[in-house]
């Protein structure tokens, strides 16, 4: 019987490919040209998009620094959320960077024509819900394609992002207008105070498809319809409550769509929370199951048995090993989604997984002494 020394990372992960027989050959997959943060369709779409936030830069500043406010509201959420199975920081900047660039380079293009063609009403009721809400929908489909997305909630902080940084640059737009029609203050607080929550509101639930859909092996993306479908309903009729607000020249539309819009709120932050709390307990409960297939000591993976213990133990750490912790974490809550989705396992899955948590327990040995 082999004689498994949790510190040795490398042998570790031979070890476990030899015996569940997933070793030896490498995956031929091509090293990838660009950097993590970064894809083609991202890269492409920043170029076309980054004139418009240089002339923002240049012109207004104000504008710009406006349109980040929003963000103090919306990111210490998605990182509670996030909690769980922590993403990488290059995944999620990738899927603010998709939500910035190729949803808006994608809504501009197609809202425009149907601006032109088919009035402003129409634009802000259908082509503005369809297109953005697809285009935002593709960035989580990008990050499933990335083998990101374990499980429902991944889906809804992939969705955040992306929702996040679509409106940041629909912000700067807005505020831009605004400025120069002398109503910056009034806007800025009905976008960025009243509603910051607006679109990842809508994409939220495509996400939360997206990845139940993953996580029981459905078919993608059409078992996900349902999820865009109600971010379609739910943009759209914001957008006609503000239009018929608009057009009626009656206030009291617009009052009872904010209502519903803080009642849908609160009932999607309940939804939220308690996929969130299963997730949490279908971890801890996977833990020994885990440990045992992977060779992992007690002692290791004691630190993520309990939730607060693994919270408690996360705050003492120094700042520098924080990330290292949640590497660990995050690899063993992929390993554990992977066994709980029904069917067989993919073996290539499991030893990208099992290399991944090879790597982070590696990563969390002690320096040896000099």
């Amino acid at each position: 019987m082999a004689h498994y020394r949790w510190w040795d990372g490398h042998a570790w992960a031979a070890n476990v490919a030899y015996f569940h027989g997933t070793a030896a050959t490498p995956s031929g997959r091509r090293r990838p040209r660009l950097p993590a943060f970064l894809s083609v369709p991202v890269l492409v779409c920043g170029l076309l998009a980054l004139p418009f936030i240089g002339l923002a830069a240049v012109f207004e500043p104000l504008v710009l620094a406006l349109a980040f406010v929003p963000l103090l509201f919306i990111v210490p959420v998605l990182i509670w959320i996030d909690r769980l199975e922590p993403e990488p920081w290059a995944s999620r900047v990738h899927a603010f960077l998709w939500g910035a660039t190729v949803a808006v380079v994608g809504a501009v293009l197609v809202n425009s024509v149907v601006l032109l063609t088919a009035g402003e009403a129409a634009t802000a009721v259908i082509s503005a819900p369809l297109v953005e809400e697809t285009m935002k929908g593709l960035g989580i489909l990008w990050a499933v394609r990335r083998r990101e997305v374990d499980g429902p909630v991944d889906g809804i902080v992939y969705a955040g992002w992306v929702a996040a940084g679509f409106a940041m640059i629909e912000n700067v737009e807005y505020f831009f207008v605004a400025s120069d029609d002398g109503v910056l203050a009034e806007t800025f607080v009905a976008r960025a105070l009243l509603t910051p929550f607006a679109h990842p509101l809508f994409t939220v639930w495509i996400g939360l498809a997206i990845g139940l859909a993953v996580s029981r092996r459905w078919r993608l993306p059409w078992a996900a319809l349902w999820g865009w479908a109600i971010a379609v309903l739910l943009h759209a009729g914001w957008n006609g409550a503000i239009v018929a607000s608009i057009d009626l020249d009656d206030d009291r539309i617009l009052v009872v769509a904010a209502v519903a819009f803080v009642v849908i709120f609160a009932l999607t932050i309940v939804l939220v929370a308690l996929v969130r709390r299963r997730e949490r307990r279908d971890y801890v409960a996977a833990m020994p199951y885990v440990a045992h297939r992977y060779q992992v000591p007690p002692g290791e993976v004691g630190m993520f048995s309990t939730w607060g213990e693994m919270l408690s133990l996360r705050r003492r750490l120094p700042r520098a090993q924080r990330r290292r912790f949640d590497d660990l974490h995050a690899a063993l809550a992929r390993l554990a989604a992977l066994h709980a989705r029904p069917g067989a396992i993919d073996p290539a899955d499991e030893q990208r997984l099992a290399q991944q948590l090879a790597a982070a327990r590696a990563a969390m040995r002690p320096a040896p002494p000099r």
